[in-house]
Formats: C-alpha cells, sequence, structure tokens
C-alpha cells in the first residue's frame, strides 16, 4: 500500500521552488480521500501548469495509485 500523501507531497516539492511552503491536508471519508494542497503564490502557476497539465497529471497519478489500494482520490490545489 503505497503513502499516498507522501506521494504527493514528493509529486509537488520536485516542481515548486519553495518546497518548505508546501502544506498538504488529507480528510478520508469511507473509500474517499480528499488531499487539499497549498503551495506559496510564486509556486501556484507551476503545480498547476499551462492550461492545467501538471494538476492534470498530479490528479491522475494519485488516481491510479489509490486505485490499486480500491480508493477514490481528489486533489484540490488552492
Amino acid at each position: 500500500m503505497p503513502n499516498l500523501k507522501q506521494l504527493l507531497v514528493d509529486m509537488v516539492r520536485a516542481i515548486v521552488d519553495k518546497p518548505d511552503e508546501i502544506s498538504v491536508t488529507e480528510t478520508v471519508n469511507d473509500d474517499n480521500i480528499l488531499f487539499e494542497i497549498s503551495v506559496a503564490e510564486s509556486d501556484m502557476g507551476k503545480v498547476i501548469g499551462r492550461h492545467g497539465k501538471n494538476a492534470k497529471a498530479i490528479r491522475s497519478l494519485m488516481k491510479t495509485a489509490a486505485n490499486a489500494d480500491g480508493k477514490r482520490v481528489t486533489v484540490d490545489i488552492k
């Protein structure tokens, strides 16, 4: 079973310039998991990417990792 929160933090840390300002909150409800990512204002564009491509890729990887455990994941970027 992968540690989904750590996986998300590692992915976002690789993208941003200020990795110390990353904050991820996890809310679990049965088999649904909600992750809320908060990064520095200057790094927001890097996490979202052009036309949302980075955000879409992060969400896709998280859904794939969670699917192995039979869980559903939602990733919000704040």
